[in-house]
């Protein structure tokens, strides 16, 4: 089982690495760039918006339906209309919701337009996500990993034509950039329902059974309502500031461009979290211990997240300027903003696992506990400390809260689930990030005549020279990849 898992994390992570840092690098960063941070500011918080409303949309419905088929893939063909026909009706009620709660913020003409755009991107989305929970609770994940990247491909041949051609580079709007996406997600759910269909033998047909539905509302409450309680505290930050700050839309613009980076390499965790998911439900249904699938997990991730995070701490004013060198986006508030939101990741990856572990076995009413003081904490910072310290406050509160949520989530999943507690595999972990900030520390300050680039290549070479020193991977393991058994250090 761990050596099917890792092979097929492999996979999909190099898919992913081949297309969306693509996207988020030379599409999405040049959009702002192209546009200006004013009217980026607006687009930032309309999409935060239309994520944290997107619990109307999904309401749990991903997540029951992913654990459902894992523990009974033959019951995939009778469940499929039921699902897919809650959905339209979740986008719909979706749709008027967000657009009268932006109406409520204040929003109106142009603003409202491009509103309605970015809640269809959101609703063939999460239509996207729906299709794909189906296939990976069918453990097809390298189909997966490909249907993940079609969408952001053809995102990038069409608005890489319209951002470097000439003729349509300096006339750039972001109304193209929403149009464009809305037609990519559309054609990547049109692919996605084809593959389903000959794989899964479902059939496209509406059910609209009252009871049916409902029965789905009932069952998917409790994720539905972590959901958005997690999506309130990792996105509210955003609106908070564009709405609260006097140069909100600046503000707001200095977020999205700092944020953007650590929401590329969320998408490491992510990719485990999705694979996990349907492992962890079809482990716990047959009784099998978790603990080496946990451990493997976070041996892969932690050590890797911690290197990113340190780089992005130590490194944040080179990286930022290499991005955003264009007149009043180079700007030291970037810096700290993005050091902040970056030294995040770790706790974002260990939540990735824990939440997931939890989320498999059904501990619901324990994480909407632990996502509700997440919320509170979240907001009421937010909101005193905000209109003084703008966009870096967002970042700093940020950092704290997914810390907090990381651990709790590992606490509780650890009791739920039974592991023990390993000391001496905690202390390798903590050692580790000690002396990979000690690296970082002893590389800036001795190797001061090198650039920044030969210094971050030196580091980050070291760092992983480390991870086959305190053994979170061998080259046993990776020899025993092609082999019959896996072997993790």
């Amino acid at each position: 089982m761990r050596r099917f898992f890792v092979k097929n994390i492999l996979f999909v992570i190099a898919v992913n690495v081949l297309v969306k840092p693509i996207w988020s690098l030379f599409i999405d960063r040049v959009v702002q760039i192209r546009v200006g941070e004013k009217i980026y500011g607006t687009y930032a918080p309309l999409w935060s918006l239309s994520i944290i409303f997107s619990v109307i949309l999904d309401f749990g419905i991903t997540n029951y339906n992913t654990r459902t088929i894992a523990q009974n893939p033959d019951s995939l063909p009778e469940i499929f209309p039921s699902m897919f026909s809650a959905r339209l009706v979740f986008t719909f009620i979706y749709m008027a919701l967000a657009y009268l709660w932006g109406m409520l913020l204040g929003y109106r003409g142009w603003e409202l337009s491009l509103l309605i755009g970015v809640l269809l991107i959101q609703a063939l989305n999460a239509m996207v996500a729906f299709i794909r929970s189906n296939i990976v609770a069918l453990h097809k994940f390298k189909t997966d990993g490909i249907i993940s990247v079609t969408d952001k491909l053809l995102m990038i041949i069409i608005c890489g034509f319209l951002l470097y051609w000439p003729v349509t580079a300096h006339r750039f709007k972001i109304e193209w950039f929403v149009l464009t996406q809305i037609a990519c997600y559309f054609i990547a759910a049109v692919v996605g329902y084809v593959i389903i269909r000959r794989i899964g033998r479902v059939r496209l047909r509406f059910s609209f059974d009252r009871k049916v539905i409902f029965g789905i509302v009932k069952q998917s409450f409790p994720y539905a309502l972590l959901i958005f309680q997690m999506s309130v505290y990792n996105r509210v930050d955003v609106m908070l500031i564009e709405r609260m700050c006097p140069d909100g839309k600046v503000q707001a613009g200095i977020w999205a461009a700092a944020f953007r980076l650590l929401d590329q390499t969320n998408m490491f965790g992510l990719m485990f979290a999705t694979m996990l998911l349907p492992m962890f439900g079809r482990m716990l249904a047959h009784k099998e211990n978790v603990q080496p699938m946990v451990k493997l997990s976070v041996n892969m991730m932690l050590p890797l997240s911690v290197i990113v995070a340190v780089a992005g701490v130590f490194y944040s004013a080179p990286i930022m300027h290499l991005l955003y060198h264009n007149g009043s986006m180079a700007n030291p508030e970037y810096n700290v903003v993005f050091a902040w939101l970056m030294a995040s990741f770790p706790a974002w990856c260990l939540m990735y696992v824990y939440s997931t572990l939890l989320t498999a076995n059904g501990s619901m009413r324990i994480m909407n506990m632990v996502a509700f003081g997440g919320v509170v904490v979240n907001i009421v910072l937010n909101l005193y400390f905000i209109p003084h310290y703008e966009a870096v406050a967002g970042a700093v509160i940020s950092f704290f809260t997914q810390t907090a949520m990381s651990l709790g989530f590992m606490y509780f999943a650890a009791r739920m689930a039974g592991l023990p507690f390993n000391a001496r595999w905690a202390l390798s972990h903590i050692g580790y990030m000690a002396l990979v900030v000690a690296l970082a520390y002893g590389v800036v300050h001795l190797l001061t005549g090198a650039s920044w680039v030969v210094q971050l290549f030196i580091f980050g070479a070291i760092c992983m020279l480390l991870m086959f020193v305190f053994r979170f991977i061998s080259i046993k393991s990776i020899r025993q990849l092609a082999g019959k058994k896996l072997g993790v250090g």
